[in-house]
Parts: C-alpha cells; structure tokens; sequence
C-alpha cells in the first residue's frame, strides 16, 4: 500500500485529483447569459462570488466547496446561489456542460491542479491569486496554461492591473511624465492584534485545510499570500520580473497555531536596467494600515492605491517658510477610486467572455507569484537568490 503524505491527504480531501475532460463551450445557448460556477466558497469565494452573480450578463448556475457549512452561507450570502446545484468534488461541478466559466477560490496549493482540471474542461476561468504555493505547483500552473483554449478568457485576481486609477498611473508613466523610473517601493502593512490563542472545534486535517492561511506548504506564507498583489504592480510598471532578491524577515510575535516564520520583511529586488523594487511587509499592526505602491523617476512619483492615485512632480517656485519646513508641495494630480477594484475585474472578465475578445493573464500571475517565492526565499536563506536558482529548486 502506497504511503500518502500529509500534504497529499489534504488535497485529497479538498478535491478528488482526476481531471475528467469536457467539451463545453461558451454559448451553449447563443445571446445567454455566461453561466459560472464557484469552486470554493469560503469568505473569497463569496466576496468575490456575489460581484460575479451582480453583473447582469452572468448567472449563477453551480457551487463547490467540500464543507456543507461554507455551501450553505453561500445560499444565503451569494445572489442565486439558493437555486444553483451544489457539489463536494470540484471535477463534477466542472463536468457541466451548461456551465462556461469558473471562479477557483480554493486554498493557494490547490490552485494549480484545479486551474490545470479548469484548462482541461475548456472553461473561461478566473483564478484567485496567487498561482501557486511553491515552484512546483506555479511550473504545474504554467504548462496547463500553455495548453490552454486561445478562445477562453484566463484572469486571475491581481485586480490592480483591472483599475481605472492603476491605468491611468500607468500611462502617466509609459507616457514619460515621472522620467526614466528608478526605484519602486510595495508597502503591504497591515493586520489586527497578534494572535495570542487558537481553539479549534474541528479535527486537526479539517482544521488546518480551514485555516490554510497560517500553513506555508498549503498558502505559501504571508509574502506569497498576500503580499503578492503589490509584487504584481511592480512587474507590471516595470514590464519585467526581477533577476534577484535579498532580504530579511521575522517574527515579533510567537505564533499559536500554524508555521509562519516571519509577520515582517524586507525585501530588494533588482529588476534589468538598474531598476530596484523594494517590499516592506508588517503584519498585525493593531488597526493600522498602509498599502501603497510608490514609483519614483527623474522628473517626478507615482502613488498607486486601491483607493487612489498621486502624480507627483517638481515645483520650483515652492515657498519654503523656514529650512525645516518638510511637507509635501508636489503634488500635481490626484484622482479617487469610484468602487471596489475588484469588481473592475470582474466586469472585465466578463466583458472579455460576451465580446469574444479572450485574454490571458497567466503568465504574469505566475511570474508575480514566482517574485513572492523568490522575496520568500532570499529571507529564508539570508543571502542574494537569483531567479534562475529558484526556477532550479523544483
């Protein structure tokens, strides 16, 4: 009898690991609605389930998750998921031929085998972020991409690259208003009070697939979980991946449950052309929060947000009442957010599978996570790790 690991029982209560094929196609009845179904229904699930079923050319059709308790808050939580077909197994929800597009909202280490079992089905999909856990599944991730239907629409949610402000950032700087850019700073500060105690009513396999936040082989720790999103911007302004990372991180915190082994980081990327992205990176700040892109060029500085966006330049005709007169004077332009990014993203999506003008943003949401594997590394081993040592570790 075959031994089975500990991580492959997890999965294997997650999901049954066959990936049955299907020729489902969008459209199956022409001038419909896309029909789409949620792969997991925990609180993103949900969250990003509910601005899925409020787009009007999208309906509802099909639930999964493998506890009853999470289908049943999403009947109540989800528009019409009271009336959608529920399943455990993830392959039987992607067995429907009725259903065109998917959102995967499962933990992080199941992304890659269920974003390959997607691919295989012909599904439009959008996938929750980050791609993977950890090398292996992120390459897992890549090549079922490249098998990919070129009709179907693959987006995941780095909701950033989806933002009417982000857009309008981006251009100020492609257009070269900011100048040659040479520095780009992530800030991802945020979190309650430390934890200071875990009590659980489950048993330990269902506990720890729950809260698969706190386990690194299930989430791939808090830089790959969730610092990822400002890594994502930073590749993309720079139009590139970095080529290394050093960094340092910790814990100020003991941890009562899980394996987290820092709540703080810094991490230096060097990007091509002599381009440097940094990650400052807090955990449990109490209530305080600042989460921010910054991009500094010769001529100027762009603040990126979810909220908003700052063009800043020179003024030199600025009025300084005394030497140590330090605020701010520069700043030329400030536009808010109108909604919540991620439902641009998911209008996106959406718009993207009616007009028939697919996309795919696999790649970049591979490489973006391979940079938060990369930042995760570099503190790890306490010296420089270059992309091409990490592509080699798995």
């Amino acid at each position: 009898m075959p031994v089975i690991s500990r991580r492959q029982a997890l999965a294997g209560a997650a999901a049954n690991l066959m990936i049955l094929p299907s020729t489902t196609a969008f459209g199956s009845q022409a001038n419909s609605a896309v029909t789409f179904g949620i792969i997991g229904t925990g609180g993103r699930g949900r969250y990003v389930g509910t601005h899925m079923a409020r787009d009007p050319r999208a309906r509802l059709t099909a639930i999964c998750d493998v506890f009853a308790d999470r289908i049943d808050l999403a009947k109540t939580q989800v528009p019409g998921a009271d009336k959608a077909r529920a399943f455990k197994d993830y392959r039987d929800l992607l067995a429907q031929a009725d259903v065109d597009a998917v959102l995967i909202a499962t933990p992080v280490f199941l992304h890659p085998e269920q974003f390959e079992a997607a691919v295989a089905a012909g599904k439009h999909i959008y996938c929750e972020k980050p791609a993977g856990a950890d090398v292996a599944g992120v390459k897992r991730l890549m090549r079922a991409a490249e098998k990919a239907d070129k009709t179907k629409t693959i987006a995941f949610g780095f909701q950033q690259r989806f933002s009417p402000e982000y857009l309008a950032a981006e251009r100020i700087l492609r257009e070269g208003k900011i100048g040659k850019m040479t520095l780009m700073l992530s800030y991802w500060i945020l979190g309650g009070p430390p934890p200071e105690r875990f009590e659980s009513k489950y048993p330990p396999e269902e506990e720890k697939l729950r809260n698969w936040g706190r386990w690194t082989d299930l989430s791939g720790g808090p830089i790959v979980e969730q610092d990822c999103h400002g890594l994502d911007t930073l590749n993309w302004f720079a139009r590139a991946r970095p080529l290394s990372a050093v960094g340092r991180g910790g814990l100020r915190y003991p941890v009562p449950y899980g394996d987290w082994t820092s709540d703080h980081h810094d991490i230096i990327y060097t990007y091509p052309d002599g381009l440097t992205g940094w990650l400052l990176s807090i955990k449990f700040t109490a209530g305080y929060r600042d989460v921010k892109e910054q991009f500094y060029g010769s001529k100027g500085m762009l603040e990126t947000a979810r909220t908003y966006y700052k063009w800043h330049g020179p003024i030199p005709t600025s009025p300084l009442t005394n030497a140590d007169d330090l605020r701010d004077r520069s700043l030329i332009e400030r536009v808010d957010s109108k909604r919540e990014i991620t439902i641009d993203a998911v209008e996106a999506f959406f718009t993207s599978i009616v007009e028939r003008k697919p996309f795919s943003m696999a790649m970049e949401a591979a490489e973006s996570t391979l940079t938060a594997i990369l930042g995760r590394m570099a503190y790890e081993y306490r010296r420089e790790v270059t992309w091409e040592e990490m592509m080699r570790s798995a």
